[in-house]
């Protein structure tokens, strides 16, 4: 899905190993709200159709988890949501100071602001003990003072357990700036402090060994990058794909 948000990214910018189906719909001429719930309503039919083979969407941003989950639901399935991540995602349009929307994404799929991509899509949001927030070593004011009252259970990396997952089917998202900023170039916001990609592999690795991953969901908030780039982002994808 070769959007960053309701923009599409440079060929190439996504550098999925095999030959992908790709969402890219025409999107309205309205506001950014109506183009995003366009765009992933065409995510969730995708989604919709592969439900049962673990269907693996690879966007340039976390918003985009909202149309998978739609898509899952869709499908019948009621899954969980295990969201590793360097930051929350856990903002609101009246906490965020950047005002950056990939910020809200958590929240949304919680019951924030339902009008603006729940309720055009049909999306039953998520209850917050079924969320699981791993990482997440870089948080905003606001958003330490929701977690510290939500439901929302937090992990770290090494922590990431099977039995310690909510029951049911599972949605995994990965963002991979969870991944330390040394190790990965060129992320739109990068977060010194964090796990290498070695031990965010293996995390995702024990998640899929449950047999309760009905959705796969990876986003590469990153800039253009250089060729040497490209290789360690090509490396990375097809590892999490693979």
């Amino acid at each position: 899905m070769p959007f960053h948000q309701d923009q599409r990214l440079p060929d190439g910018d996504l550098p999925v190993s095999g030959d992908p189906s790709r969402v890219e719909p025409d999107l309205p001429a309205g506001d950014v709200w109506q183009r995003l719930a366009a765009l992933y309503d065409a995510v969730a039919d995708a989604v919709a159709e592969r439900a049962g083979g673990m269907p693996t969407v690879v966007s340039g941003d976390c918003l985009v988890t909202l149309g998978t989950l739609t898509g899952l639901h869709r499908a019948g399935l009621d899954p969980a949501l295990v969201w590793f991540d360097a930051h929350g995602d856990v903002h609101t349009l009246h906490t965020t100071t950047s005002g950056y929307l990939g910020g809200l994404a958590l929240r949304l799929a919680l019951g924030a602001h339902e009008e603006k991509l729940a309720e055009p899509l049909g999306l039953r949001p998520l209850p917050e003990e079924r969320a699981v927030l791993v990482d997440a070593r870089d948080l905003d004011p606001a958003e330490v003072e929701y977690l510290a009252s939500a439901r929302v259970r937090r992990l770290g990396v090494s922590e990431v357990e099977p039995a310690l997952l909510p029951d049911g089917p599972i949605l995994l998202h990965v963002d991979v700036d969870v991944i330390d900023r040394g190790e990965l170039p060129g992320l739109r916001f990068p977060a010194a402090g964090g796990p290498s990609s070695g031990e965010t592999l293996a995390a995702v690795k024990r998640v899929l060994e449950s047999g309760r991953v009905v959705g796969l969901d990876i986003a590469c908030p990153w800039h253009p990058g250089s060729a040497g780039d490209a290789v360690i982002r090509r490396e990375l994808l097809a590892r999490l794909t693979g």
